[in-house]
């Protein structure tokens, strides 16, 4: 229980530090998972519909950088290396998602040859 405290309180004491709430963050980055999904999913399905990605894709883009969003906005003081690893993991983040996306769709392409 000790570890826990720990880590409860330094995360507090960042929050302070830098004028966001660590909970909330977590909230926002945990609570965007499923929504998410759920766009990379609709991505998925419209291009095997032969329809537009353009909505699927910025809602995807929106809950994959909604928390980081949030900490540009509130935060207070935040460190550039800060900032420089939110362009990192997004950047990251970013490329992984497009490569997701491209062997769903190629998966969707080889199905549809069958």
């Amino acid at each position: 229980m000790e570890l826990i405290e720990i880590i409860h309180t330094w995360l507090l004491d960042l929050g302070e530090e830098y004028g966001v709430n660590p909970y909330l963050f977590g909230a926002i980055y945990v609570g965007a998972i499923p929504f998410f999904t759920l766009s990379v999913a609709k991505i998925v399905q419209n291009y095997r519909k032969k329809k537009s990605i353009a909505l699927p894709v910025m809602a995807a883009s929106f809950c994959f950088v909604s928390a980081y969003v949030y900490l540009m906005i509130a935060g207070q003081n935040v460190p550039w290396w800060v900032y420089a690893i939110v362009v990192g993991l997004l950047v990251y983040g970013g490329y992984s998602t497009v490569k997701k996306v491209r062997n769903q769709v190629k998966n969707v392409e080889v199905e549809a040859d069958l």
